[in-house]
């Protein structure tokens, strides 16, 4: 790194500039350095575009669940994960749903709302009086910012600071969009600052946080599914995975747990497609708790014949245009592969395999334990990190898992044994 680079500010820095620098300050040696070169060198640009500061692109695992058939249509379902048996299971889930049809899934229209905080009011009530009449100006004004979403509707409440800090009412004055085949985020701020100033001149008060809400409970995904008895290993198999449910509906403990396998599936759909599955996951959480209690997203139950029924409900902000999911080389590719025609669509498919998801996971637990699956995966990937080349590792990972000793001290030692006898032999 020359002098003249050493002055300059990390973001002002070309790719090899970067690199050099965080060679030197992480203390990265020569291997570690070319690691990062020829895994991200390729990406910069598009890297670069996306965020500040960057290096390249971390790289997560991309697979593809089968078996799929969502409202009579099929689906292959791109998931980028790094956890081992989850595609695997929404698979072999999907599987045992076909045989009573396969899924059911809905979803409810593309509304999502956005806030405006209101403080420092003469009156409230007289504020509150002065938004509803100029109601349809605001949303004229809003609408300003965007041709292709729209505004069409605006309601106010009252917020108490339950902080005590400020001791203070506020008024949020919430804008519903109609965001269509958007995720809606960034129109959203936009038309949330476009009418704050309005807002202030009617109201005499002051607007501090203009921003959408990622709870999005009027955007809400549903599946459902059957699955038989004699799939899931009998009247018995069913009864300990309602005892399962019922655990995870009962207490705030198991539930979060039972939640996490949810998205599991659902984040690793969202990570594919360009999604935000940050917002995803606040979203699903707090609409767990919308009872006062964090309770499952799915609900399961007994039919008539005895077999299995399971539905999941949630509130899901994804979108088709826009976005990274229109940036992004992999998540554009991934979404022509799984075919979702619509924001709707893509959120009943990412609903159904966080239920494909949970119902595999329950079931594992419910018999024969989770970590069968795990830890044969979990054995490979031991063996690839000591270095096995791909012949070896799949020798190494069943002598591990067949005298249950899987670990790294194992498989190093397995590792030495296998070329010490290919030097003898």
């Amino acid at each position: 790194m020359n002098r003249g680079t050493r002055s300059k500010k990390f973001r002002e820095m070309g790719f090899s500039d970067r690199l050099e620098f965080v060679k030197l300050n992480a203390q990265l040696n020569d291997d570690e350095a070319e690691s990062l070169r020829s895994l991200t060198s390729n990406d910069f640009e598009n890297s670069n575009r996306m965020i500040e500061n960057a290096i390249g692109f971390f790289k997560i695992p991309l697979g593809i669940a089968t078996n799929f058939v969502i409202n009579n249509k099929k689906y292959l379902i791109p998931m980028a994960i790094e956890e081992p048996s989850v595609i695997a299971a929404a698979s072999y889930a999907a599987k045992l749903a076909n045989n009573s049809g396969g899924f059911k899934a809905a979803m409810t229209k593309s509304v999502m709302r956005g806030q405006v905080q209101l403080t420092c009011v003469p009156n409230i009530k007289v504020a509150i009086s002065s938004i509803e009449n100029h109601r349809q100006n605001l949303i004229r004004i809003a609408n300003s910012v965007s041709k292709k979403i729209a505004a069409f509707d605006i309601k106010t409440r009252i917020v108490n600071d339950k902080t005590h800090i400020l001791r203070k009412k506020m008024i949020i004055i919430e804008l519903f969009v109609d965001v269509k085949d958007a995720m809606g985020a960034n129109s959203i701020n936009s038309m949330c600052e476009r009418i704050a100033p309005e807002i202030e001149r009617i109201t005499s008060g002051t607007t501090i946080l203009k921003i959408l809400s990622n709870y999005c409970v009027e955007r809400l995904a549903t599946s459902e599914a059957i699955f038989f008895k004699d799939d899931l290993g009998g009247e018995n198999i069913v009864e300990r995975m309602l005892y399962a449910y019922a655990l995870a509906y009962s207490d705030p403990y198991r539930a979060v747990t039972h939640n996490k396998g949810i998205m599991n599936g659902i984040d690793a759909v969202a990570l594919a497609t360009g999604q935000d599955f940050r917002a995803i996951e606040s979203a699903a959480h707090a609409f767990a708790c919308r009872s006062g209690i964090y309770r499952s997203l799915t609900t399961f139950s007994r039919s008539d014949a005895g077999d299995l029924k399971v539905k999941i409900e949630l509130p899901l902000a994804v979108g088709t245009i826009g976005g990274i999911a229109s940036v992004h080389p992999m998540a554009k590719l991934c979404l022509k592969i799984l075919g979702a025609n619509s924001a709707k669509e893509l959120g009943m498919v990412i609903a159904t395999v966080g239920l494909a998801q949970n119902l595999a996971a329950v079931r594992a637990l419910s018999s024969e334990g989770i970590q069968k699956g795990h830890m044969k995966l979990h054995a490979k990937n031991l063996a690839t990190s000591v270095g096995a080349n791909a012949k070896d590792i799949d020798v190494i990972a069943k002598r591990m898992y067949d005298t249950n000793q899987v670990s790294m001290k194992n498989a190093e030692k397995i590792l030495n044994d296998l070329r010490r006898n290919k030097k003898i032999h």
